[in-house]
C-alpha cells in the first residue's frame, strides 16, 4: 500500500465527516421512533466524541501538511520499558517515605 499523502488523508478524513454527518441524520430519525434512551443518547454522546477526535485529527494533518518539506519535527518518545526486577535499594537511601515521615535520627 502507497503511503498516504497530505491531500490523501485530507480528502479521507472529510469522507469520515461525512459519514459522521450521516451518522447524525441516521440518529436524529431513530429518536423520533425509538425515543430518547440510553442507547441512543449513548450512541449521540459517542458521536460527539468522534467529532471531536476527528476534528484534533485534522488539525494536526494540516499543521503537518503545511510544514515545509526537511523541516524539523518534534520526535515522539518511544517505548519506554520499565523492568520486572526490583529497583536498587541504595536508590533509596536517605529518602523518606511518603505518608511516613523521616525515619532518619
Amino acid at each position: 500500500m502507497p503511503p498516504a499523502t497530505p491531500s490523501t488523508t485530507v480528502g479521507q478524513l472529510a469522507e469520515a465527516s461525512r459519514c459522521l454527518e450521516e451518522l447524525d441524520r441516521a440518529l436524529s430519525d431513530s429518536r423520533l421512533r425509538l425515543g430518547g434512551g440510553l442507547d441512543v443518547r449513548r450512541v449521540r454522546t459517542d458521536l460527539v466524541h468522534l467529532r471531536e477526535s476527528l476534528a484534533l485529527l485534522s488539525a494536526a494533518v494540516a499543521e503537518g501538511a503545511e510544514a515545509p518539506p526537511g523541516s524539523a519535527r518534534i520526535p515522539r518518545p518511544g517505548v519506554v520499558e520499565i523492568p520486572d526486577t526490583p529497583y536498587d535499594p541504595a536508590m533509596w537511601r536517605d529518602a523518606d517515605d511518603e505518608g511516613i515521615g523521616c525515619r532518619h535520627r
